[in-house]
């Protein structure tokens, strides 16, 4: 694949017959795409853990009540245990990479210490864990028609429900997920 190609800053969109259980319905944010493979978070999945709690277990539990039950997301099934926040804004935390000029991802404590005290990002997405894909898996899981792609809209990430991001995500492309049959092919 050349530069051009990549999925950078691209939604995944699970069709719908995409059975595997860690990716079923899902709506995913490429943040790295290269010819390495690719590193993406879901978006669309909640995780059984709340931010309060998040930070109630790395000792950062004085928090903003309205924070403590903000929900956090199974970003994928590589390394549940680790976090990344997907976030607004250009600041630079200490490990953070743009996915786009309007998005970041962090993976460092410092945005969590900042969120608790109420200075973080405006916007943010907290997940567990990450999708991950070998040099070119992705690539034949696209051809095999397992996903759509678009280009992502921080507005799905940021301010539109959980619930709604599979279908605002598809809708980027003209498309009705639910009007979708089974078996779709390449034209």
């Amino acid at each position: 694949m050349t530069t051009s190609t990549y999925l950078n800053n691209q939604f995944l969109i699970a069709m719908p017959e995409l059975a595997d259980p860690n990716f079923a319905q899902t709506v995913t944010l490429i943040c790295e795409h290269n010819q390495e493979g690719a590193l993406g978070i879901v978006i669309n999945r909640p995780a059984e853990l709340s931010l309060g709690e998040v930070l109630d277990q790395l000792g950062l539990g004085d928090i903003d009540s309205g924070l403590r039950e903000k929900l956090i997301f199974s970003g994928g099934p590589v390394q549940p245990d680790r976090g990344f926040v997907l976030h607004d804004g250009d600041v630079a935390w200490d490990s953070s990479l743009p996915v786009s000029d309007k998005i970041r991802i962090t993976t460092s404590r410092d945005i969590l210490e900042a969120l608790a005290r109420g200075t973080g990002p405006e916007k943010y997405l907290l997940a567990l864990g990450y999708a991950g894909w070998s040099a070119g898996q992705l690539e034949q899981e696209i051809a095999a028609n397992a996903w759509l792609n678009v280009p992502a809209a921080p507005n799905i990430i940021f301010d539109t429900t959980w619930e709604q991001r599979y279908q605002a995500a598809a809708e980027l492309l003209g498309i009705n997920l639910g009007a979708l049959g089974p078996g779709a092919g390449h034209a």
